[in-house]
C-alpha cells in the first residue's frame, strides 16, 4: 500500500494554537497523533496566533503556508477561527469571515480546504454571535464544497469544555477540554485526510 505524503497548515486563532492546555497539544497535536498513529505520513503545522480574526488569519495564510506545502504530495489546510470575531471589542460580522474563508480558498487553490467552527466561550451573548457566524459559515462553506465541522453546540453543552473556560479567562479550556475538542474532529478531519484530495 502507497502512503501519500500529507502536509496539513492548522491556522486560526490560540484555541488552534492550544493556549490554555498544559500537556502543550491542544486539539490540533491531539488529532496530528491520532493520524500519526493510524499509520498516516503526517505533517502537522500549527499555525495558530492568539488574537487573530478570520480576516487576519486569511491575509497571512498564504505567505506562511506556501513554503510548508509546496513539496507535499498532498497537501491541506485546516480553518479555524470565529472568537475573536465575535469578541464585543472586535465586533466583525459574519460576512467579514464569509469573505475570509471566500479568499483562502481563492488564494491557496488547488489546495483543499476543511473548516472547523468555532467552539462555545464563557459568555451567553458571544455565543449566540458565535451561533449567528457558524450558520454563516456552513452556508458558505456548503455552498464552496469546503467540508465544515460544527462543535459549538457540543462544547456549548460540555461541563469538561464549559467548567475550565468559565475558571480560567473565558475562552480557553484545560487539557481535558482541547481532548474533547480533539474528539469532536479527529473522525471527520482524518477521514478528509484519507481520502484523496478531489480535483478542481
Amino acid at each position: 500500500m502507497t502512503v501519500r505524503d500529507v502536509r496539513v497548515c492548522f491556522a486560526g486563532d490560540s484555541l488552534v494554537a492550544g493556549t490554555g492546555d498544559e500537556a502543550a497539544l491542544g486539539w490540533v497535536g491531539r488529532v496530528a497523533a491520532a493520524g500519526i498513529a493510524r499509520g498516516m505520513d503526517l505533517t502537522a503545522y500549527n499555525l495558530g496566533v492568539r488574537g487573530a480574526t478570520s480576516v487576519q488569519t486569511v491575509r497571512r495564510l498564504a505567505i506562511e503556508a506556501r513554503p510548508r506545502l509546496t513539496a507535499a504530495e498532498d497537501p491541506r489546510v485546516v480553518l479555524s477561527f470565529g472568537a475573536n470575531d465575535t469578541h464585543p471589542d472586535v465586533g466583525l460580522p459574519p460576512a467579514a469571515a464569509v469573505d475570509a474563508l471566500r479568499e483562502a480558498q481563492r488564494r491557496l487553490a488547488p489546495v483543499p480546504l476543511l473548516l472547523v467552527g468555532p467552539p462555545a466561550v464563557d459568555d451567553d451573548e458571544q455565543n449566540e454571535r458565535l451561533r449567528l457566524l457558524e450558520a454563516a459559515l456552513a452556508a458558505e462553506a456548503a455552498a464552496l464544497g469546503v467540508p465544515f465541522v460544527p462543535v459549538l453546540a457540543a462544547t456549548a453543552e460540555a461541563d469538561v469544555w464549559r467548567r475550565p473556560v468559565h475558571s480560567g479567562d473565558g475562552f480557553h479550556p484545560d487539557a481535558a477540554g482541547y481532548a474533547l475538542l480533539a474528539a469532536l474532529v479527529t473522525e471527520p478531519l482524518l477521514a478528509w485526510l484519507a481520502a484523496p484530495p478531489v480535483a478542481r
